[in-house]
């Protein structure tokens, strides 16, 4: 379990700045700077001082999980996870960089709820696993209503209205 942790959180950190960098999700993003933000946003610092933290936690999650060998369901839960892990990895492309922000909604949407299932699959091998997902649904959840605050803010903003 331990290895799988000293592994997997380094791997999930890497994975998602990464992917926030290739899609330009910093503040020097020219479009992003256009857009109207809610009163709630929080500075853009924050976002990756909370993913920082919500990768490791859910690493943590998933390599517990992943130690409990010949628990029943580990390999639904272990799924779940690296197929939401995927989809997390989507968002930050499509809204920074293709500037789709009603399909960047629908993709936090879907992300939210196989985030609950994985959180519940977890829950069946190991409740330790199951807590640690807990402050990723809640962000996920907060960050669902940036992004559809975003959107009601800035519908022409969004290329699929530009015609892009």
């Amino acid at each position: 379990m331990w290895r799988a942790g000293i592994v997997l959180a380094p791997l999930l950190l890497l994975l998602g700045g990464l992917s926030a960098r290739i899609a330009g999700s910093t503040e020097d993003n020219g479009w992003y700077q256009t857009l109207v933000l809610p009163a709630l946003q929080p500075p853009g610092p924050v976002f990756g001082i909370a993913w920082s933290i919500l990768y490791t936690t859910i690493a943590i999650a998933a390599a517990i999980v992943w130690g409990h060998k010949r628990a029943e369901g580990r390999g639904l839960a272990l799924g779940l996870f690296a197929l939401g892990f995927v989809i997390n990895l989507a968002w930050s492309p499509v809204f920074f960089r293709m500037h789709l922000i009603l399909p960047a909604m629908v993709i936090i949407a879907v992300m939210l709820i196989v985030a609950v299932a994985t959180t519940s699959a977890f829950a069946r091998v190991s409740r330790v696993a199951a807590w640690l997902m807990l402050p990723y649904l809640v962000w996920l959840g907060f960050a669902l209503s940036l992004n559809a605050s975003i959107w009601r803010l800035n519908q022409a903003a969004d290329a699929t209205q530009l015609g892009i």
